[in-house]
């Protein structure tokens, strides 16, 4: 239809041909711009240039050379498609936007029945016209492809849907650029587009953002034009708020520590049959939830984090000397002996104590009957060290990021809720609230059979509870690691404070990442040949040329 009312036109021009074509348009414009002759700033050398040698062409010969390509009948790169647009706006997407290229490869819909494909920027309006979409939103890069997704509408006598640009929803210690996303998966530095720490739609539904936590946040938030950066601490905080009141409770032990009641058979006999099981709500704010039984047993789990070898006065869990409360029974345990492996505690020997006269703990534990479901829980972080990485932002990922427990156990009242059958990729799995611990998800990896309690179990968290800073315990494998982290901020720093020193014309001789790799540059510096004599390639500098200009801005804005 384009080409039979001389919209469109088939084109044999050469990739440096076009590049050359759009740049003279462009000078050509910014003349027009300032009020002077574009014809005296930048003539046009050759018509086959510009306007372009096939532009006027005949209709006759554009349907034929486009059936052609259909067919396969040229070689990749020799043809293409081109609408016949505005080489006088402003706007670069109007010169002449390539609508059909010749590809050799199977087509996901039409298979091997056409060999050409679509152009995104020429298809993307079409879609949604034919699907007919409201409002077209998308971010504001894209708003300088909104006068040619009018145009090709226009050209086609379509439905023309309502345009909205919006600054992108950037989220701090994540990035949001698909060449850096993309090479997240493929360099391994996560589990693939679907991990929990990426800023994906699968990625987050895995790490227990369902569609209420991701739309309330998105309301919270809010759609701009101004660009900005929202805190990571504002999605955590409505996951809390959504989460606290449709989740069910749970104990469970990240790193258990075991635990032998010593006197449990005497304080069993006490209370009598079925004393020691207890009936939880699922949820303390929510009665319709509805509630599970814990049974305690003569041996039970405990965390690692409510146990300490020696006393402090800012600890007020488990340690020889002070006793705590164990939750839902209501008594003190009182630790009598710690039974170790080398330095490692294999097991705890500690007595309940239900008397009257008992002193009243300051804080209660939870714990793990002995018939508890083993698992594996994930415990994430953020993917960066730093709130916005910046140009080095491989140098700033977070090593502990992902922190796998293998060992974790959680309590027997969940068997029903974690069959590997209702493990769902494409759907919010099982969330609970593993008491005071946090928020957590059956993960997509889950195998594990309820019935024959057989099978890998796996957790996600998603996000912590509310932290009580007077009972933080921090182990010194945690001190060690918070200042690996700090040298490392510290280095990065430092990093960048030397390279604001440096002019961008000596980037790339001075600058540590570049230094000794180029041999030649030419006037401005720019590099023209690796160390080994090879000669650079056109899009090598370009790229270059591009970490000069970002650079430059940088040293231009740290001078002021």
């Amino acid at each position: 239809k384009l080409i039979k009312k001389g919209l469109a036109y088939v084109c044999d021009m050469t990739k440096p041909e076009m590049e050359a074509q759009r740049e003279l348009a462009k000078q050509r414009c910014a003349a027009r711009a300032v009020g002077t002759d574009p014809d005296v700033v930048a003539p046009i050398p050759s018509a086959d240039i510009l306007p372009g040698r096939n532009r006027d062409t005949s209709v006759e010969r554009n349907l034929k050379l486009f059936e052609e390509m259909k067919l396969g009948l040229h070689d990749e790169g020799t043809l293409t498609l081109r609408l016949k647009m505005d080489f006088d706006s402003p706007n670069p997407n109007m010169y002449d936007l390539v609508a059909y290229r010749i590809r050799y490869t199977p087509h996901p819909h039409a298979g091997n029945g056409w060999c050409i494909y679509p152009n995104y920027d020429f298809t993307h309006g079409i879609c949604d016209s034919l699907e007919h979409i409201d409002y077209s939103i998308c971010t504001l890069e894209f708003e300088t492809r909104r006068e040619p997704y009018f145009w090709i509408l226009w050209a086609l006598d379509m439905y023309r849907p309502k345009v909205y640009e919006m600054s992108r929803l950037n989220v701090e210690y994540t990035v949001l650029s698909k060449r850096r996303l993309l090479k997240l998966v493929n360099a391994n530095y996560v589990r693939g587009w679907n991990d929990p720490r990426m800023p994906t739609i699968s990625g987050l539904r895995r790490r227990g953002y369902n569609k209420q936590i991701i739309n309330n946040f998105c309301n919270e938030v809010g759609a701009t034009r101004s660009a900005k950066v929202v805190q990571m601490a504002k999605l955590f905080h409505v996951a809390r708020l959504t989460l606290a009141d449709t989740t069910r409770r749970a104990m469970a032990a990240l790193e258990p520590i075991k635990v032998v009641i010593t006197n449990f058979d005497e304080e069993a006999g006490k209370v009598g049959e079925n004393g020691m099981t207890f009936e939880v709500q699922n949820s303390p704010t929510d009665a319709t939830l509805g509630s599970h039984n814990v049974t305690l047993t003569g041996t039970i789990y405990i965390d690692s984090e409510d146990f300490k070898t020696e006393d402090d006065p800012n600890f007020y869990r488990l340690t020889p000397n002070k006793p705590v409360g164990v939750k839902y029974h209501g008594g003190n345990l009182i630790c009598d002996e710690i039974v170790k492996d080398g330095d490692k505690i294999k097991m705890l020997k500690c007595r309940l104590d239900s008397s009257e006269g008992r002193p009243k703990p300051k804080s209660y534990i939870t714990w793990v009957p002995s018939d508890g479901i083993k698992c594996e829980v994930r415990v994430y972080g953020h993917l960066f060290t730093q709130p916005e990485p910046s140009d080095r932002w491989e140098e700033e990922l977070n090593s502990e990021s992902e922190v796998i427990h293998s060992n974790a156990i959680i309590d027997p009242s969940v068997l029903e809720l974690v069959d590997k059958k209702d493990v769902n990729e494409w759907k919010s799995n099982q969330a609970l609230q593993f008491e005071r611990l946090g928020y957590f998800v059956v993960d997509t990896d889950t195998t594990f059979d309820s019935t024959t309690r057989e099978g890998k179990l796996v957790f996600n968290r998603t996000v912590s509870l509310k932290e009580d800073k007077t009972v933080k315990k921090v182990s010194s494998h945690e001190e060690e690691q918070q200042r690996k982290r700090v040298e490392q901020q510290r280095a990065i720093a430092a990093a960048r404070d030397i390279m604001m020193t440096i002019d961008p014309k000596d980037l790339f001789k001075l600058a540590p990442e570049y230094k000794d790799k180029y041999s030649k540059f030419d006037d401005t510096g720019l590099p023209t040949h690796l160390a080994d004599g090879t000669e650079l390639t056109k899009s090598a500098k370009k790229k270059l040329e591009k970490e000069r200009a970002k650079h430059a801005k940088k040293f231009a804005k740290n001078k002021k």
